[in-house]
């Protein structure tokens, strides 16, 4: 929090310094399209490059979305010199007005408020979590661990069927014991509820998280965390196709439009544990495939080319679906019997360690 705050007064004093100096008050922001945004091998994420674009109050072009970024700015201000918290529909309702004597807005819908929380994080280096912002909770989890969080002591072990509701800022979250051996990631709910009635977790010591389609940033976090607090394996368990894949790599490498944060918001080490096209015949599941529409193929076209998806492993798998034109999901394991994921498939993959890269 103190990072944030004073990095926010930093970004305050650069613009009274430029009005005090007679100076067009600007303030630098780093290019987030695809052209500056770089795989690095190194590190095994996506990073933004070194382009930047500057935002100038006396412009034409520029002053609406400069006054919009110092309201956002301040309102952040507020928050950490509160210790408050807020969510960013919040953030954009308690901005919103009719500037005196206009008939223009700071903010019409939040799809303009939301890019800018976007724009201080790159520009400050920092997470909007951090600036105390936060999102709708989406994952969930379930294991053998015990948590402090905001002064409650929760046991991941003991919430019954519903696991721990992961919110958006798992920053303070302060781990007081954490009992596994490895991680599970599962992009669908009803395999997660499948995996937590058997009490997967259980028998093989391992933590479960449900993502609940493409991962929110709070789960991203706390895969990371666990990953690196704890030196656990991460195994990503999604349906064999190119938006289950993606899945996957957004939690390894990063996401294109979130380049910014990679390095804390991703997890290099994690392996992809299923499902595959090639799991489709090594498990007798071509009676529970489905058709791959054209969308489908698309994506997985445009996956091929990416630098992170070169893998061998992975442009088999590609080049597998857009052949044979098809897809399976999670579900498609049930048609071997309810408990053929917690009895067979699981247990096999991982104590073989079959994992594309």
């Amino acid at each position: 929090m103190k990072e944030a705050k004073k990095k926010l007064e930093e970004l305050g004093e650069k613009i009274l310094a430029d009005i005090e100096e007679r100076k067009n008050p600007s303030i630098e922001i780093p290019i987030r399209s695809l052209s500056n945004i770089i795989y690095d091998k190194k590190t095994g994420m996506l990073t933004l490059g070194e382009k930047t674009a500057k935002r100038f109050l006396f412009h034409t072009g520029h002053a609406k979305k400069f006054m919009q970024t110092m309201l956002v700015a301040a309102f952040c201000k507020e928050l950490l010199d509160q210790n408050l918290h807020t969510s960013l529909r919040d953030l954009f309702y308690a901005l919103k007005r009719t500037l005196p004597n206009s008939q223009e807005n700071t903010f019409n819908e939040q799809n303009e408020s939301d890019p800018i929380v976007v724009d201080l994080e790159v520009m400050l280096d920092v997470l909007r979590e951090q600036l105390h912002l936060n999102a709708d909770v989406r994952g969930r989890v379930v294991g053998d661990v015990i948590i402090r969080d905001r002064g409650d002591v929760i046991d991941w072990s003991k919430l019954g069927s519903g696991g721990w509701a992961i919110p958006s800022n798992v920053e303070d979250v302060e781990f007081k014991k954490v009992n596994a051996d490895f991680v599970i990631v599962v992009e669908k709910n009803a395999a997660f509820e499948r995996l937590h009635e058997d009490k997967f977790w259980r028998k093989h010591k391992c933590i479960l998280i449900t993502t609940q389609g493409q991962a929110a940033r709070g789960t991203r976090r706390l895969i990371q965390r666990l990953a690196t607090e704890y030196n656990l394996p991460v195994y990503v368990f999604t349906d064999a196709d190119s938006y289950g894949w993606y899945i996957y790599s957004v939690i390894k490498y990063g996401s294109m439009s979130l380049a910014h944060v990679s390095d804390r918001l991703g997890t290099p080490n994690a392996k992809f544990l299923g499902l595959t096209i090639s799991d489709i015949d090594k498990f007798g599941l071509k009676d529970f495939t489905i058709k791959a529409e054209e969308v489908d193929i698309k994506r997985a076209k445009e996956m091929l080319n990416y630098e992170w998806f070169k893998h061998p492993a992975w442009q088999k798998e590609l080049k597998m679906m857009i052949e044979k034109k098809i897809k399976a999901e999670l579900e498609a394991l049930s048609g071997r019997g309810l408990k053929f994921i917690t009895e067979v498939y699981l247990p096999e993959k991982v104590e073989k360690k079959d994992f594309l890269p």
